[in-house]
């Protein structure tokens, strides 16, 4: 009963300071809002668009039309019919893909990797291989260039030795002239359409990595080494139209208009060769395939040499990626960039809009302006590699590991869906209303749960709003729980479903405060912090962080200092009260009230000698309406106050006369009313104190007695003196310490006789 009366009056003596306090916020409702790019990023988007900006959209439908035996796809082509010719390695292959997902292998090299190909007007393609590769012309068979064929009704024959290490890419210009970007020397020839090739251009970069054709005939070439975009006119003159801020330039797009659009990857500080695209090769085993329809060779694989590794695309890149607009009067400006997203394929919508294959978490992004983009797209896949055009306004989308291709369509999925992830409120909660910031048909959902994996038996998922095209402002028909998700539904229709905002309310459950421990220093002063004078208090008070830590203590031995470390799960602001109790005494007593501060100093001298407890309570009421604020307790262990000197009593001193000299006989008595005598120092004549023992040689009691003796010093010789002179008188000073070092003296004067 003494104890809940003691709460009682101090939960009113905080009342007092609530009433007071109007700007302390009371916690009460909190809110989870999730509207940002950096927070939506963290759920699971299926056929579900993010914008940079914020919030969701439909994504365009995406569907996988084929995954093919090899494990990298570097470059693929689309013939007018549809058909999709790929570029692989792992096993080094060329891959003929129906548009109902058919594949046939046309082309099997001795080579690593197929790295890059083309197809002309006339159905034949051509293919790069790598490392010492060649281009290699692949013609369908005469009779039905159209069919769905097996590898034996292709012929494939050598077209161009280049004599470099790596060939990187091919493109071919309306006159079907093949213009071939090489490594190591970071050459580019060019093959007429009748067979006659020359070096088209010499750069002093390692390697040209990519190519595109600009709309008057350009040839634009990206490098690998300082990161150059080039503009290399037909005749073959050169001019480097931008020197990006990354080393590599990995891809390249031109619009209608003549803008060009580089991706660009790795720093330039990096060794050249450091920055080749980072996917791992795997070694195909050696293996025989029989020769292409009509050529009738026989190509063997061969085994790479551990020693000389083809180097992938971007290996080893760090710093993430960029893309660089560069206008068509050759004004440069950067787009987009990702620290984790390494671009390796650029292409347009049918909208207009740049996309951007990425790796190495498979994503496409629609870059829509600087520094704005959407995040349209995560592929079942690791690196988006290559685009190319679908019928009906579509692109084909390679990947690489997987070695798949994908179809993006024109227009956007049926239906799509969110799942957020996982709200943490930390403490059992009371979910309320949900409201949803939307346009279009959108259906909100929601569950909850106590573990973090909501698999594991969570409630079902629960319908929000009433109806498919409402904003959603509606009860949480949830169980109250520490967990909480939330699921939307985007349906296409008329107008097309946009989710800008959605916020869920909830009332965590209160818990009382802890108090972790309860420090007493006797002898220590705290200062107090500016902001708390006395009972005032202040914002910044109230809002003091469970983590902050008080001032170091001063050494005041006249002081005594009294810390605390307490928590609140809630976070809920706390103050605290200080009472203290001596030993034997049933009733405890306020020291303090409507301390915000997590330490308290008080003079010694309020408290008589003795033994002492202090009790430390800790409420969380200015975060709660009156009546349901929680407190919690803490009791320090015993500490002791003594602030009274001991008494030194029967001082008395005489000399002696021994067969060794004269000596002076001291005996004193000292005592301390509370604790024991610590120590005993005596000082002759002003000279230097001098530790003595008590009788019993152990000082380990309140009453000590002293008994010693002190040699007479020697006086040298001295002029007559006046009569009267106290030349020979002794002083003998004495002081004794208990143990809180209080300090008693007396003295005597042993007079000339």
């Amino acid at each position: 009963m003494a104890r809940k009366n003691l709460v009682s009056k101090t939960l009113a003596a905080l009342s007092s300071l609530i009433l007071l306090s109007t700007f302390a916020l009371a916690e009460g409702t909190r809110t989870w809002e999730q509207s940002k790019f950096d927070e939506l990023i963290k759920g699971t988007p299926k056929g579900v668009a993010l914008r940079s900006e914020g919030g969701l959209e439909l994504a365009p439908a995406f569907k996988a039309l084929a995954t093919t035996p090899s494990t990298y796809i570097w470059s693929i082509a689309s013939d007018s019919a549809g058909n999709i010719y790929a570029a692989a390695g792992s096993p080094a292959r060329v891959y003929r893909i129906t548009p109902d997902g058919q594949i046939a292998t046309i082309f099997e090299p001795q080579e690593l990797q197929v790295q890059s190909l083309v197809v002309a007007k006339n159905g034949i393609v051509y293919a790069a291989t790598a490392p010492d590769g060649k281009v290699y012309r692949l013609e369908p068979p005469k009779a039905a260039p159209g069919a769905k064929s097996a590898t034996a009704s292709w012929s494939a024959t050598p077209y161009f030795d280049p004599g470099s290490k790596y060939i990187w890419d091919i493109v071919i210009d309306k006159s079907g002239a093949l213009f071939i970007a090489t490594g190591d020397h970071g050459e580019i020839f060019k093959v007429t359409a009748n067979g006659q090739h020359s070096l088209f251009f010499k750069s002093d970069e390692v390697h040209i990595r990519v190519l595109a054709l600009d709309p008057k005939g350009n040839l634009i070439a990206g490098s690998d080494g300082s990161g150059l975009v080039y503009r290399i006119a037909p005749n073959g003159e050169a001019f480097v139209l931008y020197s990006a801020p990354k080393k590599e330039i990995t891809a390249l797009a031109i619009d209608g208009a003549g803008n060009i659009y580089a991706a660009a990857a790795g720093e330039k500080r990096l060794e050249p060769g450091a920055a080749q695209m980072a996917i791992a090769l795997s070694a195909p085993p050696p293996q025989t395939a029989p020769a292409a329809g009509g050529g009738n060779i026989t190509i063997t694989a061969a085994p790479p040499t551990a020693a000389s590794p083809f180097p992938a695309p971007g290996a080893g890149v760090s710093g993430g990626s960029e893309i660089y607009r560069i206008a068509p009067d050759g004004a440069p400006s950067r787009l987009w960039t990702s620290r984790e997203d390494l671009v390796y394929a650029l292409a347009f919508d049918q909208r207009g809009r740049l996309l951007a294959g990425t790796g190495n978490r498979g994503h496409i992004f629609a870059i829509n302006g600087v520094d704005d983009f959407t995040d349209l797209i995560k592929a079942s896949a690791t690196q988006i590699t290559a685009f190319a055009p679908a019928p009906a306004g579509g692109l084909y989308a390679s990947s690489s590991n997987l070695g798949k291709i994908f179809v993006l369509g024109a227009a956007p999925e049926a239906e799509g869906t969110y799942e957020s992830d996982v709200f943490d409120a930390h403490i059992f909660s009371l979910w309320g209303r949900a409201t949803m910031r939307s346009t279009g048909n959108i259906e909100l959902y929601a569950r909850s749960g106590n573990v973090d994996n909501p698999d594991r038996n969570w409630s079902p998922w629960t319908r929000v709003n009433s109806a498919p095209d409402s904003a959603a402002d509606s009860e949480l028909k949830i169980p109250p729980a520490r967990f909480v998700q939330w699921k939307a539904v985007l349906h296409a229709g008329n107008i097309a479903p946009k989710l800008d905002d959605v916020v869920l309310n909830y009332l965590p459950k209160n818990i009382a405060p802890e108090i972790d421990d309860v420090t007493v220093l006797p002898g220590y002063r705290y200062q107090p912090n500016p902001h708390v004078t006395g009972s005032d208090l202040s914002v910044q008070g109230l809002g003091q962080s469970h983590f902050d830590t008080p001032p170091p203590p001063a050494r005041d031995r006249d002081a005594i200092g009294i810390r605390w470390s307490a928590h609140d799960d809630n976070d809920d602001q706390l103050v605290y009260s200080i009472y203290y109790r001596g030993d034997g005494e049933s009733r405890w007593l306020l020291l303090k009230s409507n301390i915000t501060d997590r330490f308290y100093s008080f003079d010694a001298s309020l408290l008589p000698d003795g033994g002492y407890t202090v009790k430390v309570i800790a409420s969380d009421a200015p975060s709660h309406s009156p009546g349901e604020a929680l407190y919690a307790e803490r009791v320090s262990p015993r500490f002791e106050v003594d602030s009274t000197a001991p008494v030194i009593e029967n001082l008395a001193a005489a000399i002696e006369e021994k067969p060794n000299g004269k000596q002076i006989h001291v005996t004193f008595r000292a005592h301390d009313s509370f604790s024991a005598i610590k120590r005993a120092e005596y000082s002759l004549d002003g000279g230097d104190w001098q530790f003595v023992e008590p009788t019993g040689h152990l000082s380990d009691s309140k009453a000590e007695d002293y008994d010693f003796r002190i040699p007479v010093p020697q006086t040298e010789a001295a002029p007559a003196v006046m009569a009267g002179s106290t030349a020979n008188d002794h002083v003998v000073v004495v002081r004794a310490y208990d143990r809180f070092d209080n300090l008693a003296t007396a003295k005597t004067v042993i007079r000339r006789k």
